[in-house]
């Protein structure tokens, strides 16, 4: 069993802000199989704090820091001055109340290995642990992000997109193993650092509380879920009730399309009638998931795997998706899910809608799919063997 200690961006929970599922999953399983794990994690959220009871149970210690703002100087120093992007005291670092705990936390205990969950916010305090296995998992790589928002015509995308490749061309290269969850996010950080020893291990689902539904679903009913907050869901949300929408509704006028999720702005609520309806944020997504007729994803902006094309195909609702929006999943078209580009997307919608034979196929190949390969024991397991591997190599 090893020792872990878990240097976090941000807290594991709640788990509606998809960027904590990982490290929230993946600390029950291991904390499950007998590892040991300490928590440092930066906050930035008012109530944050409150959740910890929510994980407690998993970590041996837990202590959250404030985040703290990181101004354009810093950057540029780090940027353009290589003696300058990795701290070496706690003044000089983005956060020096981080950089002290980890000092206390190393001082007070023997750790196996090291991970680093995030990118800008802790991969500069390398130097405090180097002497330990150690990698990071920056979730997704953030110029593939900046690359499919700048090709939407967004300026300053097109604008952050060049620091964002320097940044990613020098971040991840001393660690031992960097671990991102798609094909398409390790092949941007090789392209940009071809040396870098990069593994992939995929999100998962937790099948217990996702399970299969693939029957008694509402007629003529599409869903899209999402927080709301993160501009790439926003985006999609108008394309649906903007472009697709109107094409579905030209030809089947009774079709309902479902907005549910976390803090949907202002013009999304305004948009809510007999045909639209946007929920705000939701106890649970499963409810939905179990009645709708096929999950719409026309996501055109992101980068790394998406949760909610995971749930959809767990659950077994027929899965209408960009090719974007299924990265990382190895889904089959016609198979397990129909994929489509934004402007074919309301015809596919169509047609699942009307061929109860196919949804019927899109739902139990979706489901086979996630049992078969994205579980969050699978994700586990395999970090379990990427600690074993780095601790060997010491």
């Amino acid at each position: 069993m090893k020792t872990i200690l878990l240097i976090s961006r941000c807290p594991p929970y709640p788990l509606h802000l998809g960027d904590r599922l990982i490290i929230w999953h993946l600390a029950r399983e291991l904390s499950g199989r007998g590892h040991t794990i300490d928590l440092l994690a930066l906050y930035d959220r008012d109530d944050d704090p409150q959740w910890i009871a929510e994980y407690r149970d998993f970590f041996r210690h837990i202590e959250l820091i404030r985040e703290s703002r990181r101004g354009g100087e810093a950057y540029l120093q780090r940027l353009f001055d290589p003696s300058k992007r990795f701290a070496r005291n706690a003044d000089i670092s983005f956060n020096p109340e981080l950089w002290r705990a980890i000092e206390r936390y190393l001082q007070g205990h023997d750790y196996d290995v090291v991970h680093c969950y995030g990118s800008v916010s802790v991969y500069e305090y390398h130097p405090l642990f180097a002497d330990k296995p150690n990698l990071i998992t920056p979730y997704e790589s953030h110029a593939l992000f900046l690359q499919s928002a700048a090709r939407q015509g967004q300026l300053s995308a097109a604008l952050r997109l060049p620091i964002a490749r320097r940044l990613e061309g020098f971040m991840y290269a001393p660690y031992d193993r960097t671990v991102v969850i798609a094909e398409k996010d390790r092949d941007v950080l090789l392209s940009l650092q071809p040396q870098l020893p990069v593994d992939v291990i995929p999100n998962g689902i937790e099948l217990g509380r996702f399970p299969w539904q693939g029957e008694d679903r509402d007629g003529g009913t599409l869903l899209f879920v999402g927080n709301f907050e993160y501009r790439p869901n926003q985006d999609a949300a108008r394309l649906l009730t903007e472009r697709i929408m109107p094409e579905i509704w030209r030809h089947m006028p009774g079709a309902q399309l479902q907005l549910v999720g976390n803090n949907p702005p202002e013009w999304m609520l305004n948009l809510a009638d007999s045909r639209v309806l946007v929920t705000g944020r939701v106890p649970e997504v499963q409810p939905f998931l179990t009645r709708a007729t096929a999950f719409i994803c026309p996501l055109r902006m992101g980068a790394g795997q998406k949760n909610k094309a995971l749930e959809a195909l767990a659950m077994g609702i027929p899965l209408v998706a960009t090719p974007l929006s299924v990265e990382g999943i190895n889904v089959e078209h016609g198979q397990s899910a129909i994929i489509a580009e934004v402007k074919d997307i309301a015809a596919a919608a169509l047609h699942v809608l009307r061929d109860e034979g196919l949804r019927q196929r899109l739902s139990l190949r979706g489901r086979e799919l996630v049992e078969a390969e994205y579980t969050w024991e699978k994700a586990a397991s395999s970090y379990e063997r990427l600690y074993a591997e780095l601790t060997r190599q010491f």
